[in-house]
């Protein structure tokens, strides 16, 4: 109903406005007759009369005719142009609203440029909230997946500690420390994503020596990394390094990259380098290897994400350490980037700003 009524009331707004020029065209020329025999009565041969002869009505009539066809047929032109994409970003949204999220509107070369871009712009959209949902699914599945475990195995070993099967000793209290540290790990991280997806992750700036930050978490993971085979390396200049950061999550964004090299690179030296550049302060972390895939690179960052380089890189881990890297980094209006290092595995580097 809307669809036929937008086009009849284009064709009727075209149809009004010609035959409104016809009838101005029409007195124009009655009032240049008056005007003539008003000031000019010498100018005119014969008597004037007002009453249209009949060649004059055939012309009048034939003019009106010929200018409301030609104003219908230019009408139903640009409505056709205007409703053809219209109608389908209408269909597009009932389907939408149905659920069918695969809905796009499509859109000839001959629609209108604003038009064009109305459709566009729905067909973003539409993209988008797929994009949303299947992430939503992935999230689901993929959160579940990761509780599953840690959960079924507390599970389990409470029931064999109720049911007297494994012994109330010390292992047995610091392996389920160890799955209750896992899981608040795991809320934590996915409580940082939630707030960054949000835009409401909390980061309180103010001026801090980057390096000193780095000695705090250095002198925290030290003790496992050397009973894990690694050997921290700090490379900086002398003096401070300060950056407008939050050092909590600082110290957060490097525990993850740090345990993301402790899991997955080869026992080896582990490089944390801290440089100044114009604008940021370089906090980079390079291991000796396996490294990660170039195709992998500009996916790593994503949450979730776990690739199989020369090494499984799937020794436990949720996968969001990453990711929360990533969001702290956004928070503080910083960068951060993985690449190839020089030590033969992988590089990561965060830039906070200094202002």
């Amino acid at each position: 109903m809307r669809r036929s009524g937008l086009s009849r009331h284009i064709v009727l707004s075209m149809s009004m406005m010609v035959l409104a020029v016809i009838v101005m065209v029409i007195l124009s020329s009655y009032l240049l007759y008056a005007v003539l025999v008003a000031f000019y009565p010498g100018g005119v041969d014969e008597p004037v009369s007002w009453v249209p002869s009949g060649p004059e009505l055939v012309w009048m009539v034939g003019v009106t005719l010929i200018g409301l066809t030609l104003a219908v047929a230019a009408s139903v032109r640009l409505s056709q142009r205007i409703l053809t994409p219209l109608n389908a970003v209408v269909d597009s949204i009932g389907r939408l609203a149905d659920g069918d999220l695969g809905a796009r509107a499509a859109v000839s070369d001959r629609s209108l440029g604003e038009v064009a871009l109305l459709v566009d712009d729905f067909n973003a959209m539409a993209r988008r909230l797929q994009n949303i949902e299947a992430d939503r699914v992935m999230w689901h599945a993929a959160i579940a997946h990761e509780l599953r475990t840690p959960v079924t195995i507390l599970r389990g070993r409470l029931q064999g500690l109720a049911e007297g099967v494994f012994a109330p000793d010390e292992g047995q209290f610091r392996s389920l420390l160890a799955q209750v540290e896992g899981l608040s790990r795991l809320i934590e991280d996915l409580r940082v994503l939630s707030l960054a997806d949000s835009a409401r992750l909390d980061v309180r700036r103010a001026r801090n020596d980057v390096v000193q930050e780095v000695h705090s978490v250095m002198s925290l993971v030290d003790p496992g990394f050397r009973s894990s085979g690694f050997v921290l390396e700090l490379e900086t200049s002398r003096g401070e390094h300060p950056a407008h950061c939050d050092p909590t999550r600082v110290r957060q964004a490097l525990m993850a990259l740090l345990e993301n090299a402790r899991r997955y690179a080869t026992p080896g030296r582990v490089r944390i380098a801290v440089h100044d550049t114009a604008t940021h302060v370089q906090i980079a972390i390079d291991d000796e290897g396996p490294g990660i895939d170039a195709a992998l690179r500009e996916q790593i960052f994503d949450p979730f994400l776990r690739g199989d380089g020369s090494r499984s890189r799937q020794r436990g881990g949720s996968g969001l350490g990453l990711a929360v890297v990533k969001a702290i980094a956004d928070a503080h209006g910083g960068h951060v980037a993985c690449s190839a290092s020089t030590l033969g595995g992988a590089r990561f580097v965060i830039e906070l700003p200094r202002q």
